[in-house]
């Protein structure tokens, strides 16, 4: 028995979060926004809902649809509530890590649900101990509520901005009292939150006001897209309405570019731009910097999808299903004892050969992070009979990991940090290899349009001055400007 699928040769999806102001199914909202944000985290997840006077929580290990039934989701009433869905980029994998944090302490009741990671969290967390404080997780982002604990503001505003000036790093958070909902961002602006509104849901003349990591999470619960939560702001809302604050001066923005390459759906509208147009420019432009002779444009399912109908549309090449994924596999799988080659990657993929057979075929996929699945999906191709493989990447070469709430690789585990694009071509065994520059997915994503974004898995160059020591690689740090 194998406890899931071998890891996939990709970076790990970071966290997802939901909050809901103002109305009667808060939970279940939040529980459905959840759902559409799974993709964003598969290790836990947890909502907490207010009923005004007190806080109710639920969390645990699993999937959303697993964990929320309708009996647990008939013990959170109330009609504000925060959400958050997993996957641990910093702390361990445990349901102790399991968010929202809740806790009750000299400024009330607080739950608080985190997208990023700290870049300071240890050395902050460290000079907390020494002083007497007593942590409950191993979670950056608890470090976050003693801040707010211990800070000498009155007002939990005050207090809120007070713990905000002392962290560095990613943050987008939703945080929620009895009667009010937070949701804020990083002065840079490195993970997505959009704000939304249901008109009049609760039927009285007041509007649910609602926030989330993407906006597909909208469209399933009847949600109108307004704005993005803006880099450094602080969005309150609470029976007297809504409104925000600056917590930060205006920092130089770094939105995760990456959130367009594979992270976020493509049905979502991330740093005000359609993930699925900005796919589709990446393969077009691809297209046009790395051309080859061939017969069919055939993606990697399901990430390389949108940048293979790009590819296609300016090759004029035809696009074709070539590989056939299966969504239906368990967390567990039984492996025959006579060991299989290929077994994890055939378990998820499997190829239509009588389209493949005699074929020069385009692989598009939107990264290569090991090379280890690439290498086998070339093989399985070839050995459908496909005459030649040609293999496209809609991003550069990641070179270097990320500090910034993506779960990377070392850069010694990242092939293209000690392997030229020959060599990796040479790995994975395909006929030709190409990636896509930075220039071209930088104006594929609308650089400047919408946003500025951050590229520093690509180029080794980091937006904040301070990395965790334990973490250091050989690195460029960009100054603070």
């Amino acid at each position: 028995m194998v406890s899931g699928l071998e890891r996939s040769d990709k970076f790990k999806d970071e966290c997802g979060v939901v909050a809901v102001h103002n109305h009667r199914e808060a939970s279940t909202l939040a529980y459905l926004g959840l759902h559409q944000l799974q993709h964003r985290g598969q290790e836990s997840a947890g909502v907490v809902s207010s009923n005004g006077e007190r806080l109710f929580v639920h969390k645990a290990m699993g999937e959303v649809a697993e964990i929320f039934t309708t009996e647990v989701l008939n013990h959170l009433p109330g009609t504000l509530a925060i959400g958050h869905t997993r996957y641990s980029t910093a702390g361990d994998s445990a349901v102790l890590n399991a968010q929202p944090i809740m806790v009750d302490c000299n400024k009330g009741m607080i739950a608080i649900a985190h997208n990023g990671n700290l870049v300071n969290a240890n050395e902050i967390r460290h000079r907390l101990e020494t002083q007497g404080s007593i942590f409950q997780t191993t979670s950056d982002t608890e470090v976050i509520v003693h801040l707010i604990a211990q800070s000498k503001e009155q007002t939990l505003p005050e207090a809120v901005c007070d713990a905000l000036r002392r962290i560095e790093g990613a943050f987008s958070l939703v945080m929620m009292t009895r009667d009010r909902i937070f949701a804020i961002r990083d002065p840079r602006g490195f993970r997505p939150l959009s704000m939304g509104r249901i008109p009049n849901a609760a039927g009285e003349g007041r509007d649910t006001i609602v926030f989330a990591s993407e906006t597909c999470a909208f469209d399933l619960i009847g949600a109108v897209y307004e704005r993005d939560v803006k880099p450094g702001e602080m969005v309150v809302v609470g029976s007297e309405g809504t409104y925000s604050r600056f917590f930060a001066s205006e920092m130089k923005q770094s939105a995760c570019i990456f959130e367009h390459v594979y992270f976020s759906r493509p049905d979502s509208v991330v740093f005000g731009r359609s993930v699925q147009a900005s796919r589709e420019a990446m393969g077009r432009q691809l297209a046009k910097e790395s051309p080859v002779e061939a017969d069919l444009v055939v993606p990697v399912p399901d990430s390389g999808v949108a940048a293979a109908l790009g590819y296609s549309s300016e090759s004029l090449l035809p696009f074709r299903f070539g590989l056939i994924r299966n969504h239906y596999i368990g967390r567990t799988f039984i492996e025959p004892e006579q060991r299989v080659r290929d077994f994890g990657v055939k378990l998820k993929l499997n190829p239509i050969r009588s389209l493949l057979a005699g074929k020069r075929v385009i692989l598009v996929d939107d990264s290569i992070v090991r090379g280890t699945t690439s290498r086998k999906i070339v093989r399985m191709v070839r050995d459908a009979g496909a005459k030649e493989v040609h293999m496209r990447i809609s991003c550069p070469p990641t070179i270097s990991p990320c500090y910034y709430g993506v779960d990377t690789p070392s850069k010694e585990h990242l092939i293209a940090s000690n392997k030229s694009v020959e060599e990796i071509r040479d790995y994975i065994g395909a006929d030709s290899l190409a990636y896509l520059s930075l220039e071209g997915l930088r104006a594929a994503c609308g650089e400047g349009e919408k946003a500025t974004y951050c590229t520093s898995c690509y180029t080794g160059i980091y937006p904040t001055e301070f990395i965790p020591l334990d973490q250091i690689q050989p690195m460029v740090v960009e100054k603070k400007r």
